[in-house]
């Protein structure tokens, strides 16, 4: 890039941002419909070639000498926006002093009509302010972790220029104040940071005796510059510890270990990675857990050339993970065999599985036959992760029973009850971890509640930061660490937010305890909820809309950023989605939908119909968890 002396722009970088943005426009045409009534229809997505690998490179430029304050300011916005690791280009726009005190890697502002005031320099003023204005899209804090903004919120900074008055700049503009971190514009964002996980251990659950999965792990999404030494900047990250918001329910074998050199892959997919541990003799099992943290964090980035091995050393000794073995702690690995089978339950009550295309057949255990008892009434179910039970709610949302699938399982007495005093006010949103424990919601008015039931032991969850707010339903991962909350207003009405929580877990296994804190918005635009699911470890699918706008299907990150370019296109008549966690990473998570009294599989980019026996119509359906 190069910029005049009038402060005009030239070269690669704009029309290379130009480029950027018309490929993310064009890119965001592509969307997936589903029909406002009848049969679903085919929409497909424009494919660009090469499109994953469209960033550009950007080079940054010293000031000019003689340019205004408002030229020097839009070149150091430039500048620090570049491809350069220690910013020593952007500080040859500031003073002496301000260059010592800015801190570029306090976060990153994400500004939409990112503006400037227009300075009115007097002649022979040697000082000038000029402020940065936008409407705020999102942040990242110091720790590279991302803030969605909330709606209307605004960004507004005042940078101070000074006319040097001696050394090889007199006469020149520079910067003297301005704030810690860096501005960017969202195409300038898309184009230089890059989205991955960094990855800790769950936490082991003091109150369970069941040590099923507990080395299993838990993403931590941060965003990194894409083009600075991403890896050495991933496997730093990880050692620096997870979020603030995360560490409660996580630990990581790196405490107070450091990276030591920069981080390798070879040809044959391995990749090197050396930590500043003396020796590790003695000590296979921390380093197994480095390793696995290292592979998993790093693996993220690989794309479709993932690593197969990791090398692990300290001053002395080390070890090595294998692209298997790292995938018995992967995180996921709780959402169970059974994630990607479909489950649905026929106005009969009974229930189905259909492991791919095709009707399917009745479950084993009493819910797989024709309704004998008025508990079995369709209503709301949730099947645990392992296939072995069903929690079944009534239509009329008063009792919850745990149905085992064996074929010697019988129906049992309830093991919640509510006492809401009408349909649509009681229990909602059955939902199970990957270790057998089960979550639901009681919306009665006079004691709403979320519970966790563990066997035939009912717990009531505590909540932090509701506000007022009621849970009008939930999704808890299979990590157990998260929970995707839909919140209602104060007065208990029409769901208008969703919110991830922290799950954490205390007490005895005769006495356990739950709570839910850490509350933080993940769609604070979206102001009608209409269903809420897990779509991968680190992934949200909402269903919803904002305000006066039409509903659409949004896939979110569990940071609140958005995963894709832009949401799809569904029907009106949309009321509740489905989706696993349990998949291959290089598959596109399956969707089930219920528009219109129908119920539609989402398969790539079309939407087909789930067939059920023409008899008896389904108007229920769950993945496992």
């Amino acid at each position: 890039m190069r910029r005049t002396g009038s402060g005009r722009t030239t070269g690669a970088r704009p029309a290379a941002a130009a480029v950027w943005g018309s490929m993310l426009a064009f890119l965001a045409t592509g969307c997936i419909g589903m029909p406002a009534g009848g049969s679903p229809q085919r929409v497909e997505i424009p494919q660009v070639p090469g499109a994953e690998n469209l960033q550009v490179r950007v080079y940054p430029v010293a000031p000019y000498k003689g340019e205004s304050p408002g030229e020097l300011l839009a070149g150091f916005l430039d500048a620090s926006n570049a491809d350069e690791p220690t910013f020593s280009t952007a500080r040859t726009y500031l003073t002496a002093a301000a260059g010592a005190k800015w801190d570029p890697e306090a976060g990153v502002s994400v500004l939409d009509n990112q503006g400037r005031t227009r300075p009115s320099v007097q002649e022979g003023a040697t000082t000038v302010d000029i402020d940065v204005n936008g409407d705020l899209v999102g942040a990242l804090d110091s720790r590279d972790s991302y803030r969605p903004a909330a709606e209307g919120e605004q960004y507004r900074q005042t940078f101070t220029l000074v006319k040097e008055t001696e050394g090889e700049n007199k006469g020149e503009w520079r910067i003297d104040k301005l704030p810690n971190g860096l501005i960017a514009d969202q195409t300038t964002f898309k184009n230089g940071y890059k989205a991955v996980h960094r990855y800790f251990f769950a936490l082991t659950d003091p109150s369970s005796d069941r040590s099923r999965g507990e080395s299993v792990l838990v993403p931590d999404p941060i965003f990194l510059r894409r083009r600075i030494d991403p890896l050495t900047a991933a496997a730093k990250a990880l050692a620096a510890g997870p979020s603030g918001w995360l560490a409660p329910a996580v630990y990581s074998a790196f405490d107070g270990v450091k990276i030591v050199g920069p981080v390798t892959v070879s040809d044959n997919k391995t990749a090197t990675v050396k930590v500043d541990v003396p020796d590790f003799a003695g000590r296979s099992d921390l380093c197994q857990q480095m390793a696995g943290q290292l592979y998993h964090t790093l693996a993220d980035q690989q794309g479709k050339a993932p690593i197969q091995r990791l090398e692990l050393s300290g001053a002395k000794g080390g070890c090595a993970i294998t692209a298997d073995q790292a995938g018995r702690i992967a995180p996921g690995s709780l959402a169970g065999s059974y994630g990607a089978s479909q489950y649905y339950q026929l106005d009969n009550g009974q229930v189905m599985v259909a492991p791919g295309d095709g009707l399917g057949h009745p479950v084993g255990g009493p819910l797989g036959q024709v309704g004998q008892n008025a508990a079995t009434h369709p209503g709301t179910f949730a099947v645990r992760r392992d296939g072995g039970a069903i929690a079944l709610i009534g239509a009329d949302g008063r009792n919850l029973q745990v149905v085992g699938t064996g074929d010697n399982d019988k129906l049992g007495a309830p093991v919640v009850e509510s006492r809401a005093p009408q349909p649509g006010l009681g229990l909602t949103s059955p939902s199970w971890d990957g270790r057998g424990d089960l979550f639901v919601v009681d919306r009665d008015p006079q004691n709403p509640r979320v519970l966790m039931v563990r066997g035939t032991t009912v717990v009531p969850v505590q909540l932090h930061g509701l506000n007022g707010r009621t849970v009008q339903g939930l999704k808890v991962s299979s990590d157990g660490t998260r929970v995707a909350l839909v919140l209602g207003d104060a007065k208990g009405g029409t769901a208008r937010s969703v919110e991830i929580g922290l799950l954490t877990h205390r007490g005895t296994a005769s006495a356990p305890l739950a709570e839910i804190s850490g509350l933080r918005p993940v769609a604070p635009l979206l102001t009608e909820i209409s269903s809420v699911s897990w779509a991968d470890t680190d992934q949200l699918l909402v269903l919803g809309k904002e305000k006066e706008k039409l509903q659409l299907l949004h896939y979110l990150g569990t940071d609140g950023s958005q995963s894709t370019d832009a949401p799809l296109q569904v029907s009106e008549l949309m009321t509740s989605v489905s989706a696993s966690e349990s998949r291959d990473s290089d598959q596109v998570p399956t969707v089930l939908a219920v528009s219109d009294h129908h119920i539609y599989r989402l398969q790539g980019t079309q939407w087909r119909e789930v067939p059920v026996p023409q008899q008896h119509p389904a108007l229920s359906f769950s993945y496992p968890g």
